[in-house]
């Protein structure tokens, strides 16, 4: 397999590069590193006046599919996807509040909603104007995602939706959600559902509480929709798991790259910390350490392999195994190196916290979720078996 960039992307290389270089200065310097997974909380209202930088550059919707720049982003091939992540991360731009909306919602309503939602809802995304968040897993349905309990009721032209979701990324920032409920309640499992479209503000009616992890932040929360208005169903009623799993199909690719290249600044890290206190002299360690860089370059190489793939049922649930694991197993080697220092902080009694974690620390506690969100280990071997290997369906 030939990964090489032709003259082209390499153009596109320098003119990202030099927009990069010339915007982010001043404030927008000071959020270098920050909201990283983990660390979602680091400077949110900052980052949101980022996020409309990048979309009045142009950068934000790069080559969406069939748009082709006609909802106010910018043409780009896969390739140059790739050089536009690479060039952001490099520079350890801050992590972004619109990612959702930019690379879940936009490929959906592209390839399920009608010409006026995309009308609507992509100019807003490819501004950096209007932040989204995603409202599927419930206490009782995570990686189950068929047994949603969440109801939505037909009132006049639009819905109004009864229930619960948790572990919503972002929901304290989104102006938007995007909700798989129920529409049909006489209809069990993935049928009877629809994908609403759910404006945030809507006092009274939708409450978020934010979840307090181990890590002392709060990047996740629960949301809770008490009649909550919304008017905008995708694909059609009854259509949402279709929907659903057509979006869950696009957390693949160039995505995927992107998060690689944090990983490999993360890995980059721990590997000096080894160096700085000789802890590379352990050939058991060093071999660990060795191990994770030669699979973090076969998880970059499998993601460019199915850059793009169309139709490829099991792509997701294998990049997700690949990196739920790898990422895991980083966030132990990163105690590792460190030692019983690991186990140890600065206490501040005055402080409303008891401790303040450090980065590696971080890292150890919030890779303990990989396996768990997104889908469980355990729900994407199931789906390799029965979607690619065509291996008996578990019962449920």
């Amino acid at each position: 397999m030939d990964f090489d960039f032709g003259a082209g992307d390499e153009e596109f290389r320098a003119e990202a590069r030099e927009w990069l270089e010339g915007h982010l200065v001043g404030a927008y310097a000071e959020l270098a590193g920050q909201g990283r997974p983990g660390s979602e909380h680091e400077g949110a209202k900052a980052r949101r006046a980022w996020e409309r930088e990048l979309g009045r550059g142009g950068w934000i919707g790069l080559g969406w599919d069939r748009a082709e720049g006609s909802y106010g982003n910018r043409a780009a091939s896969l390739t140059q996807q790739v050089v536009w992540a690479e060039e952001y991360a490099r520079v350890r731009a801050p992590g972004r509040v619109g990612h959702i909306g930019e690379n879940l919602l936009a490929p959906t309503l592209i390839a399920y909603g009608d010409e006026a939602q995309r009308r609507r809802f992509l100019p807003a995304v490819a501004r950096g104007e209007e932040l989204w968040c995603q409202g599927y897993s419930e206490p009782d349905a995570g990686s189950d995602l068929a047994g949603v309990r969440t109801v939505a009721v037909r009132d006049g032209a639009g819905y109004r939706i009864s229930g619960q979701k948790i572990w919503t990324s972002l929901a304290r920032e989104a102006d938007w959600c995007f909700v798989l409920a129920r529409t049909d309640p006489g209809e069990r499992r993935h049928r009877g559902l629809s994908f609403l479209l759910v404006p945030m503000d809507q006092p009274g009616r939708i409450e978020v509480r934010p979840i307090r992890q181990m890590s002392g932040t709060a990047e996740f929360n629960e949301v809770f929709f008490d009649g909550a208005v919304a008017g905008h169903v995708v694909g059609g009623e009854g259509a949402g798991w279709r929907v659903a799993m057509g979006l869950l199909a696009l957390e693949r690719g160039v995505s995927t790259l992107v998060q690689q290249i944090g990983f490999a600044a993360e890995l980059a890290e721990v590997v000096a910390a080894a160096v700085r206190g000789g802890e590379l002299r352990d050939p058991v360690l060093r071999d660990q350490l060795v191990r994770q860089w030669a699979e973090l370059k076969v998880m970059r190489w499998n993601a460019l392999r199915t850059l793009g793939a169309a139709g490829d049922a099991g792509a997701p649930s294998v990049a997700k195994l690949l990196w739920g694991g790898w990422h895991q197993r980083l966030g132990e080697l990163a105690m590792r190196v460190r030692g019983a220092a690991a186990a140890l902080g600065p206490v501040d009694w005055t402080a409303q916290a008891p401790y303040e974690l450090d980065a590696p620390q971080r890292l150890f506690l919030f890779t303990r979720a990989d396996t768990l969100y997104g889908g469980s280990d355990e729900i994407q071997r199931n789906i390799i078996a029965e979607r690619v290997l065509g291996l008996p369906r578990v019962e449920r």
